[in-house]
């Protein structure tokens, strides 16, 4: 995958190479002096001399093009450069800070787009008088506006990402937070901006070159050579043809370097794979020589630990988490918020955050194929195939999930075209939504997100998850934002689909323990990013072995207790964990061992396991 990207890299960056190298190198090669005139051969045509010709003044023409692109580009990249710099600073602190921030570096920033370029362009020159020196001053001024208003957009979208937030919760100061978490993940739109603007720059140095503002002769530039061959097109149309040719090459080139660049670096995008994957793939161990052995049902994981950074070094989130998941079977993760669970379900997916690293432990699943993956180690491209077939994933937030300004029947339909289908697509999106129950489907397809109610985009995320029929279905927390009534028909309807599907296995993470006595077969229970117990449903609910379970039962509004009981405290931060036992804080129960010996997760019966020493004072 990443030598297919260098690849498609390597033309576009040899042809820049050149163009640049060439224009550095113009005082070492071997030219004509781009200034000397030979007025008795003017207009000559190309010949062993002059391989371009000569032009109206007898100079030769390939000198010309060579230093001109010295000129040009020496403009545009330092303009560009400049407005880069001063353009993206503005974006980013009004993006992060917004308010009074915002108002004063953005906003301010856009008066300068109300006036038309090349008209600013020509006033700043006129007051200041031409030359190279004004021109970079001016181009940059007028191109910072573009870069500020892409680096707010791109601040304002990553600004509230779990990542983000995992580094404001961490205690790191901003200019980390700036520098090294947002500005990485912005560059890739803001790099295509850098490329666009050097073009911009080209073609508005050579305009204002043409028009006597630009470079002052007798300098060569490719604005001047278009103006002065502009008189003669008629006897020496080739004069015209060279630097139009020059200025039209040189933007094409930089345009595609840059958009393969942007493939290349951008962890969203189709050549680097999910964000932060190679590093990833560098700090986990090395995967065992020869094959996978086979997992024991669908889904295996076995001692997935996940870190972020901080000021103190790597902070854990998740350790040594294990379970697994047989095809047809319902595995609920239940945890409050900050326990690990839906990191867990994202790990499995490969959608981690980037500031999120996994350093330990294997996912091993069982296509539909029958081969075992450790899908920790697969590359994008792979995981991009199992991802809307074997794998899917139901989020918890549809209005965000769906694009508002598609169609319904458009965006299910993408997860049946992105694995191959391309015949009756329609008459299978109108299927899938009438499966989840969705009242007049056809109707229904034809609609945006925002036409129909809450409920209704929930079912229609579970119809894009299950289009491909998958062999692991992830639900995180898929009725949180939903009123009661509502959570009982979705949770009614995966439990249906799960019937008809046969075979599929689902992972159902939420931090309600209420609403997974109908659904699940199993209980995962999380708590500061660490397993405490796993038992069959039935077990958990009839006699937990562990404090905490035992406080979350106690807390449903469902439950046969007279009176409702709150846990005291807070999960614990990542940077700040008790030592022993992580629940000892909290628990009614604990004793002085709690509090120095961290506790294994222990089996205590078949298919029942407990993080607690003092599981059996319990039963």
């Amino acid at each position: 995958m990443r030598r297919l990207s260098i690849r498609a890299l390597a033309a576009p960056g040899i042809l820049a190479a050149i163009i640049v190298l060439a224009a550095i190198a113009a005082p070492l090669l071997p030219l004509t002096d781009p200034v000397r005139q030979d007025v008795a051969n003017r207009l000559t045509g190309p010949s062993f001399t002059h391989w371009l010709g000569q032009d109206e003044y007898g100079r030769d023409v390939l000198s010309r093009i060579v230093w001109g692109a010295r000129v040009s580009l020496s403009v545009a990249f330092a303009a560009a450069a400049m407005a880069a710099a001063g353009g993206t600073l503005l974006g980013i602190l009004g993006g992060y800070f917004r308010g009074v921030v915002e108002l004063v570096t953005v906003r301010v920033a856009e008066v300068v787009l109300c006036f038309p370029p090349l008209l600013l362009a020509l006033l700043v020159v006129t007051l200041m008088g031409p030359g190279a020196g004004t021109l970079v001053f001016s181009l940059a001024i007028l191109f910072a506006p573009g870069f500020a208003r892409v680096a707010y957009a791109e601040t304002l979208s990553a600004r509230s990402l779990d990542y983000v937030t995992a580094q404001e919760a961490l205690g790191a100061r901003t200019r980390r937070i700036l520098a090294r978490t947002l500005l990485p993940n912005i560059a890739p739109p803001l790099l295509v901006q850098f490329s666009l603007t050097v073009a911009s720059a080209m073609v508005l140095e050579s305009g204002l070159s043409f028009l006597g503002l630009g470079v002052v002769p007798p300098s060569p530039s490719w604005g001047l050579m278009i103006r002065g061959a502009r008189a003669s097109m008629e006897q020496a149309p080739l004069l015209l043809f060279w630097p139009c040719l020059a200025l039209t090459g040189t933007v094409l080139v930089l345009n595609l370097l840059c958009d393969r660049l942007r493939d290349l670096l951008d962890p969203r995008g189709k050549a680097a794979g999910r964000p932060g994957f190679l590093r990833r793939l560098v700090a986990l161990p090395a995967a065992p020589v020869g094959a996978l052995p086979a997992a024991p049902g669908l889904l295996t994981v076995e001692g997935l630990t996940l870190e972020i950074p901080s000021r103190a070094g790597q902070v854990q989130v998740v350790r040594d988490v294990g379970f697994s998941l047989a095809p047809g079977e319902t595995l609920a993760i239940v945890g409050e918020s900050g326990s690990g669970k839906t990191l867990t379900g994202l790990a499995v997916m490969g959608l981690l955050p980037s500031a999120v690293k996994p350093v330990a432990g294997r996912i091993l699943f069982t296509g539909r194929d029958g081969q075992v993956r450790d899908l920790l180690r697969m590359p994008e491209t792979d995981m991009r195939a199992l991802r809307g077939r074997d794998l899917a994933m139901i989020f918890q937030d549809p209005s965000s999930s769906l694009n508002p300004l598609l169609r319904i029947g458009a965006q299910v339909g993408e997860s049946l075209r992105a694995h191959g289908v391309t015949q009756g697509v329609k008459a299978r999106v109108v299927a899938l939504l009438r499966q989840v129950g969705l009242p007049d489907p056809e109707r229904a397809a034809d609609a945006y997100p925002h036409e129909v109610s809450g409920g209704q985009r929930q079912r229609v995320m579970i119809a894009a998850a299950i289009a491909n029929h998958p062999r692991l279905l992830l639900a995180d927390e898929p009725t949180t934002a939903l009123d009661v009534t509502v959570q009982a028909q979705i949770l009614g309807l995966l439990a249906e689909l799960r019937r008809a599907e046969g075979a599929m296995g689902m992972v159902f993470v939420t931090h309600n323990l209420a609403v997974v006595s109908d659904i699940a077969d199993r209980v995962l229970v999380m708590y500061a990013g660490e397993v405490v117990e796993e038992a069959p449903v039935t077990d958990i609910f009839a006699a937990p072995r562990h404090p905490y379970t035992a406080a979350l039962i106690a807390s449903m509004p469902e439950g046969e207790a007279e009176r409702l009981s709150a846990i005291p405290g807070a999960v614990p931060q990542p940077w700040a964990m008790p030592t022993g036992c992580r629940f000892a804080p909290r628990c009614v129960m604990a004793a002085e061992a709690c509090r120095t010996a961290a506790p294994a997760l222990v089996e205590i019966a078949s298919g029942r396991h407990s993080r607690c020493l003092r599981w059996e004072e319990m039963a």
